[in-house]
């Protein structure tokens, strides 16, 4: 039994990956500095890289790189990609408590997607490398070219494909772009502190409601959800 048990396959949750369900800052930074030595360069590893996990690829690429003053953003983007797939997706540990929260609302009826900037594919792999993939009813991020990966445009394909209803579906992420993505879909959104945004960001951006632990996370859907419920 969940206690999520009482919500219907009428509510939904939309979450972000990157910052929210996994700790991926290390392996995706490992990855931009080998791209940066593969492209010619002297990774300058005293550079803030913490604000990278997030934007789509395309986007980061070119302001890391451009610190060198390359702009080779195709070539970058390409080898981001070879290298992430060799060492980078395995350096992605669960942030504490997720396995347990994603196993309840499997068991529960509310349905839950991932709404990310990664690739579906390399998100999935990720996943089932944790065994938390079939918790997901579908697992949604950008196209394998990285297109699509804007979460405004990203959720209202979700929304759509998968016939969820905005006034019962919840987003949840660590990024402005998850809330901004969210509101613009007339979703609500809760903002996770123990990501890569920050208290700040995440204010400005809007959140209806930010936690700082992963162990308060379950009483912030369910209280969400509640709300959403009432609406």
């Amino acid at each position: 039994m969940s206690e999520f048990e009482e919500y219907t396959s009428g509510h939904s949750i939309l979450f972000d990956l990157d910052g929210t369900i996994i700790d991926s800052r290390v392996g995706i930074i490992e990855t931009l500095h080998k791209v940066v030595s593969e492209l010619g360069h002297i990774p300058d590893k005293t550079i803030d890289l913490t604000w990278v996990v997030g934007p789509p690829l395309a986007e980061l690429m070119a302001e890391v790189i451009g610190v060198y003053g390359d702009t080779r953003v195709d070539k970058a983007v390409a080898l981001y990609r070879r290298f992430y797939e060799e060492t980078g997706r395995f350096q992605t540990p669960l942030f504490p408590q997720f396995s347990i929260l994603l196993r309840r609302l499997e068991r529960s009826p509310v349905r839950i997607f991932t709404a990310t900037s990664k690739p579906a594919s390399l998100a999935l792999s990720i996943l089932k490398n944790h065994g938390l993939d079939e918790c997901f009813d579908t697992v949604h991020g950008a196209a394998d070219d990285d297109t699509g990966g804007e979460k405004p445009e990203m959720i209202a394909r979700i929304i759509h494909q998968e016939g969820l209803d905005p006034a019962r579906t919840l987003m949840i992420g660590d990024r402005r772009f998850d809330i901004f993505g969210a509101h613009a879909n007339r979703l609500r959104a809760i903002g996770v502190l123990w990501g890569y945004g920050g208290k700040d960001e995440l204010t400005e951006a809007g959140a209806d409601l930010l936690v700082s632990s992963p162990d308060d996370l379950p009483l912030a859907i369910d209280g969400q959800l509640r709300a959403l419920s009432r609406s």
